[in-house]
């Protein structure tokens, strides 16, 4: 029998997914420490459940050792792993494992994935490719950093998360207006990276016992900055069909690689990498947690395999049966244009008949739903083929006839569902 502590800041529905998965392995007991009290858990969730602690801060070590050792009688005083899929956990969570001697990420390793700045500096010392960096603690230091770096920057925390707080620079005036209102400080310095011009992809991959056991390779259109940067529009991620190509040559070496070089040992790993227009790659970041976005639910549904399940047997027994990849998959992430909540889903008609065999799962806004504060947007479709180029034919087609009316009002209704169909 294995024992599992869960950290659940809140129960939202992806986190939910992922403890769900944790709950259904055989011969496996489950706690909970949450921010929310148990009620917040659906009832068959809390049924399942070993014993639950509520603390007031999951990201605070202290308080999570103590509600850990609070925990462990109910899991016969023993705890094989203590997890959680928030990128913002791993360090915490890190440190009580440490000071309780629980197998999983140690301290170091947490860091290397957490901090950007680290992270960059190891790889460069790798002689992996990566952008130009530099971390500033002043004003003065980022003014002069950015020269070093060149403009167009990014600027963003070292230890962000999902492009969150993360911004295009153009010039060095607009760095200058920008750190006199939020100045850098040693105590939250200010990261600095080269602009890095190409399209976007994702290296998703699993260690185990530190060998490099699977991964999957994704690409992103547009970018994730540039959606940040204009909230109006929607975007995709394709799993192509087949990743064996020798175009993918090089980012199989330098992932593995990589994730050497920070450390990792058992995990799933999330990297963002970008290919430039001469062809090579620079590896923007790499996250020791599950994808976000749906990655997740886009990885099950390419290799017909539930990946929330996997990662919790990885998880919980460190082992992991790699899948072959049988489909091709992608997503469209419906980004409201304006502002206020949803008023309406225009263009789904037009669509119906034409995607009817390609769509697996779809959340589409609804009426009254308020605008999201994340770049993933109000809602999303999943599309799966046998065939890359017909995939992408169907997102083009929602890309370009889908459309999310915010307003004012919210007593609008949509205009349907999107059908679906096939299996996941």
């Amino acid at each position: 029998m294995r024992h599992v502590v869960f950290v659940v800041p809140f129960a939202l529905d992806t986190t939910l997914r992922f403890l769900r998965a944790c709950i259904a392995l055989e011969g496996v007991r489950v706690g909970v420490i949450s921010q929310e009290g148990p009620a917040a858990l659906p009832r068959e969730v809390r049924a399942a459940l070993v014993g639950h602690r509520t603390i007031d801060d999951p990201l605070d070590s202290e308080q999570l050792e103590r509600a850990v050792c609070a925990l462990a009688p109910a899991l016969e005083g023993r705890i094989d792993a203590l997890i959680g899929i928030l990128e913002q956990l791993q360090v915490p969570l890190a440190e009580v494992r440490e000071r309780l001697g629980i197998r999983g990420m140690d301290v170091a390793t947490a860091h290397n994935f957490r901090d950007k700045a680290r992270m960059k500096d190891l790889l460069r010392k790798s002689d992996l490719p990566c952008a130009r960096h530099g971390l500033a603690k002043s004003a003065a230091e980022a003014l002069t950093l950015a020269k070093e770096v060149g403009y167009p920057l990014v600027v963003k925390p070292p230890d962000g998360a999902g492009a969150r707080n993360t911004f295009r620079v153009e010039a060095e005036a607009e760095l200058a207006s920008w750190v006199r209102t939020v100045p850098p400080t040693p105590a939250s310095p200010l990261l600095l990276e080269e602009f890095v011009r190409g399209r976007e992809h994702s290296f998703d991959s699993v260690s185990v016992h530190g060998e490099h056991v699977f991964h999957s390779i994704s690409r992103y259109t547009p970018t994730p900055l540039e959606v940040m940067q204009h909230p109006w529009i929607q975007w995709c991620v394709v799993l192509p069909r087949s990743i064996d190509s020798p175009e993918y040559d090089d980012i199989r070496a330098a992932g593995r690689a990589a994730l050497s070089a920070l450390g990792l040992v058992s995990g799933l790993t999330h990297m963002e990498w970008f290919r430039r227009p001469d062809g090579s790659l620079a590896i923007s970041e790499v996250a020791a947690r599950p994808p976000g976005a749906q990655f997740t639910s886009l990885l099950s549904v390419a290799y017909d395999h539930d990946f929330y399940g996997a990662w919790a047997e990885l998880m919980a027994f460190e082992r992991f049966a790699a899948p072959e990849r049988k489909f091709a998959a992608g997503a469209i992430y419906l980004r409201g244009q304006g502002g206020g909540v949803v008023q309406g889903v225009h263009g789904i008609e037009a669509v119906r008949d034409r995607v009817r065999g390609l769509v697996v799962d779809a959340k589409l806004p609804q009426p009254g739903q308020k605008k999201s504060s994340s770049y993933e947007g109000e809602g999303y479709v999943i599309l799966r083929h046998a065939d890359t180029d017909a995939l992408e034919e169907g997102l083009a087609l929602l890309l370009k006839t889908l459309r999310v009316e915010l307003d004012a009002s919210s007593n609008a209704a949509t205009s349907g569902d999107v059908p679906k169909g096939g299996a996941r």
